[in-house]
């Protein structure tokens, strides 16, 4: 039995020393798996804005007439950039997926990857923020009006247009954290690295 409790130890250690490469591969798996849905998230406020188009039957301000006005996405400059923001993180996604699983295959030059995804994450933040604010910003207006200046909201008359534009806002917002996540991870992968 001695002999038995000596050697459990022994396969306990054996067993533990595989153990920490899945760990390092787990964050990269996570990496991974931020960065795909990154991408998914990206496409998907894209869609959605660019499918925001609804046209309605208006009346005309100081006519007994109504007409037919087209509320669309390329009518606001906000929009137009929250298309152009998206679009580039959306490249950014895959190809930063592309490259994290490449790492995954090729360990050797993580760190140095590691180190530019972070710089590069962190700069995609500010744009895919600032884009998301923007266009936030014009949807509220869109919503509730601002009656200091005049400007009627739109959404009681132009509801699906707006359903659009809130769905592609908010899930750019969602986009915005898993960017803030995936500097963090970047940056925490960094530092696990430093020898101690």
């Amino acid at each position: 039995m001695a002999a038995t409790a000596k050697t459990d130890p022994e396969s306990i250690k054996s067993e533990e020393a595989p153990a920490a490469p899945p760990c390092r591969s787990n964050y990269s798996s996570v990496d991974v798996a931020l960065r795909g849905l990154f991408f998914a998230a990206s496409v998907t406020a894209v869609v959605l804005m660019v499918t925001a188009k609804q046209t309605e039957i208006v009346p005309v301000p100081g006519l007994p007439i109504r007409v037919p006005l087209e509320a669309k996405f390329s009518d606001s400059p906000a929009f137009v950039y929250f298309i152009s923001a998206l679009s580039v993180a959306g490249l950014y996604g895959i190809l930063t997926t592309l490259a994290s699983i490449s790492i995954i295959s090729k360990p050797a030059h993580a760190t140095r990857y590691l180190l530019h995804f972070a710089l590069w994450d962190v700069l995609m933040l500010g744009i895919v923020a600032s884009a998301t604010g923007a266009a936030g910003g014009v949807a509220y207006i869109g919503l509730k009006g601002n009656s200091h200046v005049g400007w009627g909201k739109v959404c009681n008359v132009y509801d699906k247009f707006c359903q659009h534009v809130g769905g592609s806002v908010a899930v750019a917002l969602f986009a915005s954290v898993l960017l803030l996540l995936l500097t963090m991870l970047s940056v925490f992968s960094i530092y696990r690295k430093i020898p101690k």
